[in-house]
């Protein structure tokens, strides 16, 4: 399953999946995950690994956290070597003074939106579809 790396058929078929929640980044300088954490991401960096999980196991755990944001998953598959797709959804989000943190699975895209902000970018994506649907008629 390698996933569409066809940027208008992309566009066409996304949909979105508001996941339930509210996530956070946090780090963890030595690499030490506590064990009461579900992490949606890991990821390790010369400083320390960055986690996002919920604000409640974060505040359970004592970790200091930033961007408390909600996680839109993208329901189409796309390939990991797809272009453009993430910079277009990016590009229309910023238009609308939205800042995203994007993060890449091997079946999907998920966006990290600022908490509030979820629903516009819900809509934002599906008029993004709505539109390249209509440009390919």
């Amino acid at each position: 399953m390698s996933g569409e790396l066809d940027l208008n058929a992309l566009l066409r078929t996304v949909s979105a999946t508001l996941a339930d929640g509210l996530f956070v980044f946090a780090t963890v300088p030595d690499g030490h995950v506590p064990d009461a954490l579900a992490p949606r991401m890991m990821f390790r960096e010369a400083e320390g690994v960055t986690l996002i999980v919920l604000q409640t196991e974060a505040e359970a755990a004592g970790l200091a956290y930033e961007f408390p944001c909600r996680m839109i998953t993208l329901d189409v598959h796309s390939s990991l070597e797809a272009v453009g797709f993430i910079a277009r959804i990016a590009t229309e989000l910023a238009m609308r003074g939205m800042g995203v943190n994007p993060v890449a699975g091997f079946y999907h895209d998920h966006l990290f939106v600022p908490d509030g902000r979820e629903n516009d970018a819900l809509r934002v994506i599906e008029k993004i579809a709505t539109d390249a649907a209509k440009c390919a008629n």
